[in-house]
């Protein structure tokens, strides 16, 4: 199964993938992207990490 996650020491809480892919991506109250409990759409998710400016996002298949 693929996993999803953000890498908080490279995010820079743009929100970039929160605007691609809201069903995933959240922004927490410290600004930083995280993935929502339960997210599984891998092909956003990839999506997401292909705008992602600092390559926070890592999809692991």
């Amino acid at each position: 199964m693929a996993k999803i996650y953000v890498d908080e020491d490279l995010c820079i809480g743009c929100g970039l993938c929160v605007d691609t892919c809201p069903d995933v991506f959240e922004l927490t109250d410290d600004g930083k992207a995280k993935v929502k409990e339960g997210a599984s759409d891998i092909e956003c998710a990839k999506d997401a990490a292909d705008t992602c400016p600092t390559e926070a996002i890592v999809v692991e298949e």
